[in-house]
């Protein structure tokens, strides 16, 4: 079977870029329609569902706020600007309590007059320190004691400068009484109690440590009366009537 092409090149080519052209045109139409429908979803999301949603949440925001408003000091609880700017004043109070252990250190006596500890507390509201302890020497090593305590000063070093203090006011001895240590040696118990410095535990006192004015028997009657007038009983003469 022999085919003529009646049809010249130049009408091919025509009708093939027609073809070309209407499929270019008929992909950029249905790329438009998809893009127009991704703009409309994004624009029913932005100004529908976002919108929704921001009132929702500012409602949301409202309600919180006025419980919050009703909070007693806010302001001093949950602002962070406020909690930053009360550290520096956080840290000044902090105590030094642990300076407490020199002080022990520098007013037990010596011995005879040795004291035992079996309570100490310290109370920073009232500035005040409580002591319940024992002593082998009996009254003489706790008055021994309170005498140390009323001679005590507190050296530090403020802005640069020395300063001294009383480390105790208003000494007092409590009640007292005999009983056997761990061993079966008969002491004394009392209950000694005194108003302490409050520049002792300060952290704005620098260097603070407590020195001792007097030493040895600290007692008023060995303090006040010559040595030279106590000695031994003399010794009976044998043979005398």
């Amino acid at each position: 079977m022999i085919e003529i092409n009646l049809v010249p090149d130049v009408k091919q080519e025509l009708i093939k870029a027609q073809r070309v052209r209407s499929t270019v045109i008929s992909f950029s139409i249905a790329t438009g329609l998809i893009a127009a429908g991704i703009v409309t979803v994004l624009a029913l999301y932005v100004f529908g569902v976002q919108t929704v949603r921001s009132v929702v949440a500012d409602d949301a925001i409202k309600k919180g706020g006025e419980q919050l408003a009703k909070v007693e000091d806010l302001s001093k609880t949950l602002t962070i600007q406020n909690q930053l700017t009360k550290i520096s004043q956080i840290h000044d109070a902090v105590k030094a309590d642990s300076r407490i252990f020199d002080v022990l250190g520098a007013i037990i006596p010596p011995a005879p007059n040795a004291v035992q500890i079996s309570n100490l507390a310290v109370d920073s509201t009232s500035s005040t320190i409580t002591i319940e302890g024992q002593a082998v020497n009996s009254y003489a090593a706790v008055e021994v004691f309170r005498k140390t305590i009323e001679g005590a000063s507190v050296k530090f070093k403020s802005d640069g400068t020395d300063q001294t203090v009383a480390l105790a006011s208003n000494i007092s001895t409590g009640e007292t009484s005999y009983g056997e240590d761990a061993t079966g040696v008969k002491v004394l118990r009392f209950r000694l109690s005194f108003v302490y410095a409050t520049e002792l535990f300060s952290p704005s006192s620098e260097n603070a440590t407590v020195v001792i004015s007097t030493s040895g028997n600290a007692t008023d009657s060995y303090l006040g009366v010559p040595k030279s007038i106590f000695v031994d009983r003399a010794k009976d003469i044998q043979g005398t009537n």
